[in-house]
């Protein structure tokens, strides 16, 4: 399955033009180090949490939004190769050096894929981070698959859930701080694609109301802790490259 970068970070609201700006000029160059598509979408509908939530997990101020992100890569090899190119190419000190954003408080980290559905596409994101007991890996991993293909009935183009396989501990912000993850847990970074937001809002009043689809017993995560919000991609690099053709819900 396919290897993720996954990124959250602070970005002043009036910055968001440099922002794409920014990440529009550095696309090509991590295209050239191996990334195979990169994804970047802009705080649209990011709830506040009483424990946990987006804003928290990189200590955004007022002025700020949210961004969700991610690059793809066909396994870790080729992330770790991609990640010592970055650091030994000079355009990328003079990148960072300019960055509209506060990059000590961006959250980084590698995760694998242990449930992907569907292709990549669409406007819209909503993307997940969530505590899960390092001993409930294969029960969530079976609630996810059952869940995606939900989603892509209700009109997800692509479901992904990535666990986290090389997720440092930061100074400032990580994601297992972000999560207040307790000893023994790990970490999921996870994303669902829609084609637009108005798919995405009548899909999860359709499955919020489904009464089958209510949880039963105890769930193989701490829901209290998890987080999630919905974003508009504001860059996408799969549009850049040639198309494919989405499985179906029932094939997917």
């Amino acid at each position: 399955m396919t290897y993720f970068e996954g990124f959250v970070a602070p970005v002043p609201e009036a910055n968001r033009d440099a922002y794409v700006k920014s990440a529009s000029d550095f696309a090509p160059i991590m295209r050239e180090f191996g990334v195979r598509r990169h994804v970047e979408a802009w705080d649209s509908d990011v709830p506040e949490g009483k424990v946990t939530d987006f804003r928290k997990a990189v200590d955004a101020k007022p002025d700020e939004k949210v961004v969700f992100a991610w690059f793809e890569y066909p396994d870790r090899t080729s992330r770790d190769s991609t990640n010592e190119k970055m650091m030994n190419d000079p355009r990328m000190q003079d990148m960072g050096e300019s960055m509209p954003f506060d990059a000590k408080r961006m959250i980084v980290g590698g995760f694998d894929a242990i449930v992907e559905e569907g292709s990549a596409g669409g406007s819209y994101a909503d993307g997940f981070v969530v505590p899960v007991p390092e001993g409930k890996r294969d029960a969530y991993r079976e609630l996810a698959s059952k869940m995606a293909k939900t989603f892509r009935k209700n009109g997800a183009t692509r479901v992904v859930e990535a666990i986290a396989d090389d997720v440092n501990h930061g100074k400032v912000t990580d994601f297992y701080r972000a999560v207040k993850a307790e000893d023994g847990e790990t970490v999921v970074f996870s994303f669902i694609e829609w084609p637009d937001k108005g798919t995405r809002d009548e899909a999860w009043k359709t499955i919020m109301a489904d009464e089958s689809l209510k949880p039963e017993g105890e769930m193989p995560f701490a829901g209290q802790r998890m987080f999630w919000g919905g974003f508009e991609k504001v860059l996408d690099t799969a549009e850049s490259q040639p198309a494919q053709q989405a499985p179906t819900p029932a094939n997917a």
